[in-house]
Formats: C-alpha cells, sequence, structure tokens
C-alpha cells in the first residue's frame, strides 16, 4: 500500500447521521467521526416522510468544512437503511420527500397483494421475508392510493442512491439495497418485472442493478466549487447498512455465523447463493445482498430495544442507570430464573415495556413476587441469548458448512456481560467487535475500488489487524 489515502463514509440511520473519516497507511487504518446530526420522520398531510432535503445539507455542511481544512478524501460512500425509495422526474428533479418505512399507509397491503400472487410464490421468487413495509408493497400501496409523485416518476431511487444522485447528477441502483426490496429476483439478481406487472406495480421505474464498489461519478461542479474539493468520486458502497456492516465482519474463514447487535438484532451467515425453501419461509429467514456477489441469509431477532425501553421509563422514575451499571445488576441478578420470548408482539411497542415483561413472567411464573429492576435485566440478557441460541440451530441446519464462531458487530458487541452470556449459551467462541462496523465496511468497500484491498477476506485480515477485539470462550 503506498502512500496515504483517505475516504469518507456518511453512515445514516433513522434517528442520526454521522461522518466518519478514514486514514490508510502502511500499518492500517483509523477512523474519526468528523460530523453528526439529527434525521427523523416529518409528517405531512397524515403521511410520513424523510427529510432529504436536510440530510442532504448536513452532507454538505461536512463536505465544506472538510474544504476549509484542506483535507480532499480519495472517495464518498453512502450506507442507509433499506426499502425506502424516492422519486425522479423525467426532467431529473427529485419528486418531494421518499415515505418513510413508519408510515402506517402499508398496512394490511401485503394481505391484498398475496390475493394476487400468492405468499409461497413471492418468497419463492425474492427469497425476503415478508414485512408490510418492503418497497413491494410499499408501490403497491401508493399506487393504491393514487399517489402523485409515482404516476409522475421517471424511475425510482433507493435512498443511498438517492443521495449519490443529488451529489453527483448520476443514477444507479446498487445491489445490497436492491436486494432488500421484494421485488429482486435472486437468482438472477435482477427486478422482477413479470411479478410487478401481474400485481399492478410499474416495473418500467426500475434501473438496472450495479454491484456495490462501482464507481457513480464524482461531486456535479457546483458542489466541487461549493465545498473547495473538487471532484471528488463517489462510490456505490454496500448502500444497506447491514451489507456495510457485515463486510466488516472480522471473520479468518467461512466458518461463522455474525449477531448485527443494536436495538433490533440481526443474525445470520454468508454465503454464495441464496437459501430458499419452504423451511426458510416458515421460518421467516430472509436473503439480502453482500459485497462480492455474496447473500446475507438471516433473520431479524429483537435485541437492546427491551432494555432500552426499560431503561427509558427507569429514568422517568428517577433511577437513572448507566450501562455499566446495568451490567452489574444482571451479573448480580444472574441466577432469576425468568424468561421472556424477546420476539412476543407484546413488547414491539408497549405503552409501559416494564409492565409488558412483568405481565409476561407472572403467566410464565405464577405466584413469584415482582421481579426488580435488576432482576428484569437479568431475564432480559438470558432471554437473548437462548434467543441467539435457538436461530443459531436453526441457521445451522441450512448453513453448508460448521458455525464453529459468532461475531457480534455493532453497538451492543461492546457488552461484556452479554457476551459472555451468549458465549455459555451457544457453546462457540464469540468475537465481539467491531463496534462501528457499517461505517469501517462502507470505508473498505471504497478502499477496495482504489485497489488497497483485493477482495473481502483481506478486508477482513486488515480490520482484524486493526480494530480492537475480544474473545469470549464458554464458560
Amino acid at each position: 500500500m503506498e502512500g496515504r489515502h483517505t475516504f469518507l463514509a456518511f453512515d445514516c440511520g433513522a434517528t442520526s447521521c454521522r461522518a466518519v473519516l478514514a486514514t490508510f497507511g502502511q500499518s492500517g487504518f483509523s477512523t474519526e467521526e468528523i460530523y453528526r446530526f439529527p434525521n427523523g420522520i416529518i409528517e405531512s398531510g397524515g403521511r410520513f416522510y424523510w427529510d432529504i432535503g436536510s440530510i442532504y445539507r448536513g452532507f454538505v455542511t461536512c463536505l465544506k468544512e472538510l474544504g476549509t481544512k484542506g483535507i480532499k478524501p480519495d472517495s464518498i460512500g453512502i450506507d442507509t437503511w433499506g426499502v425506502d425509495f424516492g422519486f425522479v422526474a423525467p426532467d431529473g428533479s427529485i419528486i418531494g420527500n421518499p415515505r418513510a418505512y413508519r408510515d402506517p399507509y402499508t398496512e394490511g397491503i401485503p394481505e391484498e397483494v398475496f390475493r394476487i400472487l400468492p405468499r409461497d410464490e413471492l418468497y419463492r421468487a425474492t427469497g425476503i421475508q415478508i414485512l408490510n413495509f418492503n418497497s413491494v408493497f410499499q408501490l403497491y400501496a401508493q399506487q393504491k392510493e393514487g399517489f402523485e409523485p409515482l404516476k409522475e416518476a421517471q424511475c425510482i431511487l433507493f435512498i443511498p442512491d438517492l443521495f449519490s444522485y443529488m451529489l453527483t447528477g448520476r443514477m444507479v441502483c446498487e445491489y445490497t439495497d436492491a436486494s432488500t426490496s421484494g421485488m429482486m429476483d435472486q437468482q438472477n439478481r435482477t427486478f422482477n418485472k413479470a411479478l410487478l406487472d401481474r400485481i399492478g406495480v410499474r416495473s418500467d421505474i426500475l434501473l438496472p442493478i450495479i454491484p456495490p464498489g462501482t464507481p457513480v461519478g464524482t461531486l456535479k461542479p457546483s458542489l466541487a466549487a461549493e465545498t473547495g474539493l473538487g471532484e471528488v468520486p463517489v462510490i456505490a458502497v454496500a448502500g444497506h447498512d447491514t451489507a456495510s456492516a457485515i463486510a466488516a465482519v472480522p471473520a479468518e474463514n467461512e466458518q461463522f455465523a455474525y449477531l448485527s447487535s443494536g436495538t433490533w438484532s440481526l443474525m445470520g451467515i454468508e454465503v454464495t447463493s441464496p437459501i430458499i425453501s419452504e423451511e426458510s419461509s416458515r421460518l421467516n429467514f430472509t436473503n439480502e445482498g453482500g459485497i462480492e456477489g455474496t447473500t446475507r441469509f438471516l433473520k431479524n431477532i429483537t435485541g437492546m430495544w427491551l432494555l432500552e425501553q426499560c431503561r427509558k421509563e427507569w429514568k422517568e422514575a428517577g433511577r437513572d442507570y448507566s450501562y455499566t451499571e446495568l451490567m452489574e445488576m444482571s451479573r448480580c441478578a444472574a441466577s432469576f430464573p425468568g424468561r421472556i420470548d424477546p420476539d412476543d408482539p407484546a413488547f414491539a411497542n408497549p405503552p409501559e415495556m416494564v409492565k409488558a415483561i412483568c405481565g409476561r413472567l407472572r403467566e410464565r411464573h405464577p405466584g413469584n413476587a415482582a421481579p426488580s429492576d435488576a432482576e428484569i435485566v437479568s431475564c432480559i440478557y438470558h432471554s437473548l441469548t437462548e434467543s441467539y441460541k435457538r436461530v443459531l440451530g436453526q441457521l445451522g441446519n441450512f448453513a453448508p458448512f460448521p458455525i464453529t464462531q459468532l461475531h457480534i458487530i455493532g453497538g451492543g458487541s461492546a457488552n461484556a456481560l452479554l457476551n459472555q452470556w451468549t458465549a455459555n449459551t451457544l457453546g462457540i467462541p464469540v468475537v465481539a467487535g467491531p463496534t462501528e462496523a457499517t461505517a469501517i465496511g462502507n470505508i473498505m468497500v471504497q478502499a477496495k475500488a482504489a485497489g488497497l484491498v483485493a477482495d473481502r477476506w483481506e478486508m477482513r485480515r486488515m480490520i482484524a489487524q486493526t480494530v480492537d477485539l475480544k474473545t469470549f470462550n464458554p464458560e
């Protein structure tokens, strides 16, 4: 690796967006968060949208600050959540703000679609778990309500591609994000237009799919001048944030499972081709795109949402526990026998999470005293590890290789106690880190596009050598 290289990752989530700058040199790489700004859903006329203008202004502010400091990145990559999209008119203008996946307008829509196109047939074609906010259901709902932007659109752009278009003026459709839409044929990795025509969804608005790592273009001239950076290339990285995170799993070989741990947990394996069967459909596993043509075969599991909601309620009641205190509380109450199912619909969005958990514990353990705060934390941790064990067992039945290790990435990887209990429950080593997996994966795809790394295994070796990891062996 010759010289010094810098790459800029814009990593956008539902509540905030951040910019991470990575510097590559002879001894590896380092990262620094250089800018952060809020994001959120806005409501207008009873509909819910993403404020893309506000996000774009955040990008520009960050780029101008870099220009002022004389820092010109070699390239820029953008990753965001999946599913949602914006509309582009024939004249190239963006038509309004994109609808947000939390807009309830898709409630009941899957059932309407299944009357035309059976559920099993849709899953066999796309390999995607059925969620009411999948892009295919959003487009069906918009067509049904006569949504004006859909009528006027020449094409749609998924959110990372929409921001790339705003920066460069070039339109692409990147594979990992397209794969989450419920419209992509998993076998040939193109949009299944015949399927969409059957349910009355416009298929003429879909662009050809490109692989992650493809150059989109450079900053458009006006933006190059405004920021002082010149024509910096923008790369279509693994635009779906989970795909970027999995690219940063520091695994030594294919025999691993991953757990992207945060508010929600995503547990899966990386395979070279999709796994689509009656059993995978029954268990609601999904096939989503990864880098280098891989498939992320995974399942959504409720994660630290349970604890975050309890912590919020305790804080309102005057008991403001730090995460360190919560871990110690759980350790002290480790023998508490109560368990819940983290994926129980009762915990999806209850008005009072503590009350909901206590209610389920009373049903399972009648006659027991009300649990203490520490016992509730212990219950959540143990229940999560048992959920992980169940899903890992299911993954083992599908995997074309033995699963010898679990890699935990994301914010949850910093929870040492939960990591140890997970290792104990699963009976295999757990490797924790990196916590900043999404931004690092984004950056590594840019580094590959620049020729600094050859493939995902070299990326992972570099990450393992550079990032602080911790292994938890079963006790």
